[in-house]
């Protein structure tokens, strides 16, 4: 609060957290200055309420076949504004009207998978993160899109051909897989 009337033995602290812990101490001051803090306060903790922050970096991809894995940063405990704490992962295949939902209710957690063997490889998803304590269900996040699992590639490389360059060499090149759903991001090749 501002400065407090000489007069007035209370006040009203306004703006401070859910949930969280604090101790208090007043101190005088008159036109000379400022005397010493009293002791602190016995803590008092503020009571809870429905958490308001979202998760932040909603994200993921990557995992196995008919997988889709969801990820995001953790809440703070401060932010977590009561007991009860977990959050809630809303996902759809993109263009659909319906989502799925799940709940994880673990504070560390910080990623979520779905298995289902329908899931294409490389399907895009569309992605929700939000938080919810024992007083009630907060805020989503903005919606992420996430690729679910890719698949080993289906085509092989074509056009391979080999050219000897030494007694003790060949060369040995072919096309590359061109990108898309079913061959997915081609990260290397094994030459046999």
């Amino acid at each position: 609060p501002e400065v407090v009337n000489g007069r007035t033995h209370k006040a009203t602290v306004v703006d401070l957290s859910p949930w969280v812990e604090y101790e208090f101490r007043v101190v005088a001051s008159n036109s000379v200055g400022i005397g010493e803090p009293s002791r602190p306060s016995a803590l008092l903790k503020t009571k809870a309420a429905v958490p308001v922050v979202t998760p932040t970096n909603v994200s993921g991809g990557g995992g196995s076949r008919s997988e889709l894995v969801i990820t995001w940063e953790p809440v703070p405990e401060e932010l977590q504004n009561g007991e009860g704490f977990g959050y809630i992962i809303m996902f759809r295949p993109l263009g659909s009207t319906t989502w799925t939902k799940a709940v994880v209710a673990s504070v560390e957690a910080n990623k979520y998978v779905y298995r289902n063997e329908s899931i294409t490889p490389l399907s895009p998803f569309e992605v929700k993160v939000g938080v919810y304590n024992n007083e009630g269900e907060g805020t989503l996040s903005s919606i992420s899109i996430v690729y679910s699992g890719e698949d080993e590639p289906q085509i092989a490389p074509a056009g391979a051909s080999a050219l000897s360059v030494s007694a003790a060499e060949v060369e040995v090149s072919w096309q590359p897989i061109a990108w898309n759903r079913h061959t997915g991001r081609v990260l290397g090749y094994e030459v046999r």
